[in-house]
């Protein structure tokens, strides 16, 4: 099968595409025929092996997995001996642990994936399980997030930010959006109330108070997020720079214990229930 292959950590030029052995599943695992998948930063990362910090997962030297890709959509074309919930012919998605999303074929454990719903295309599908798992996850587990509260997305016109925006909306949250003026349009089509062009104006300037922050891009230092909190707001940290990223892992929980305000970080948990 073909599949771009990895060999040694580099610019995405680098990325060559090879021809390798089908892989094999085991007896909980199913073979699937990749229809779609999707690329998130965590793939970046398995390329070109930055930050460095992130070699401590993905291998030091060298990448430890050969192909990446993670979110995967496609038809079960194989299913082993012990797999209870799947059959060849099932459409699937889902989250792959193991990476090799970015091939013909890939095995996954039939705990990773779920049945894809009639209704969506297989790149809808692809495009779902870690960055929508994130921003739920993000919004309900780590924020709390209550109707009507006031929620800034920073970041809403990426894979995270326009799953957040969505998910905000649908637990009745009053939305604003940053992200650049050429995205105005796409995130007001999928809910935000309000939106703020981060190159013109500051958010924690213009309308300070928000109940919730979610932050998935770009560098803005914790104490500029503590200030854009109402007195017992919520700020976490989906992505970003390293910067942004240790700065609420190591300082949210001081200025959560000094201020009342909750600031920090997360780590997704892959959950196919949710």
């Amino acid at each position: 099968m073909k599949a771009l292959y990895v060999s040694k950590y580099g610019p995405l030029d680098d990325l060559e595409l090879h021809e390798v052995a089908k892989p094999v599943p085991k007896d909980n695992e199913v073979l699937i025929r990749v229809k779609a998948t999707s690329i998130n930063y965590n793939n970046l990362l398995f390329t070109k092996g930055k930050p460095f910090v992130g070699r401590f997962f993905t291998g030091l030297l060298k990448p430890g997995k050969k192909i990446p890709g993670n979110d995967v959509a496609g038809i079960v074309e194989y299913a082993g001996k012990d797999v209870k919930e799947f059959k060849a012919g099932d459409e699937v998605f889902g989250d792959l642990t193991e990476f090799g999303a970015f091939a013909e074929y890939v095995t996954a454990s039939e705990s990773v994936l779920m049945l894809k719903p009639a209704f969506l295309s297989f790149e809808h599908a692809a495009a779902v399980p870690e960055a929508g798992l994130v921003a739920l996850q993000a919004l309900r587990d780590h924020g709390n997030i209550q109707a009507s509260q006031k929620v800034l997305i920073n970041g809403a016109s990426g894979g995270i930010g326009s799953f957040a925006v969505q998910i905000a909306k649908s637990f009745g949250a009053e939305v604003t959006a940053v992200c650049s003026a050429r995205n105005f349009d796409l995130v007001r089509s999928i809910g935000a109330d309000h939106v703020i062009d981060y190159t013109r104006e500051d958010f924690v300037e213009k309308c300070p108070g928000f109940d919730l922050i979610i932050s998935t891009v770009g560098y803005r230092s914790i104490g500029d997020f503590k200030k854009a909190l109402n007195p017992k707001g919520v700020y976490i940290a989906t992505g970003g720079t390293m910067s942004q990223i240790f700065q609420a892992m190591l300082l949210g929980s001081w200025y959560s214990e000094r201020d009342g305000k909750r600031l920090g970080s997360m780590v997704v948990k892959p959950n196919k229930d949710l």
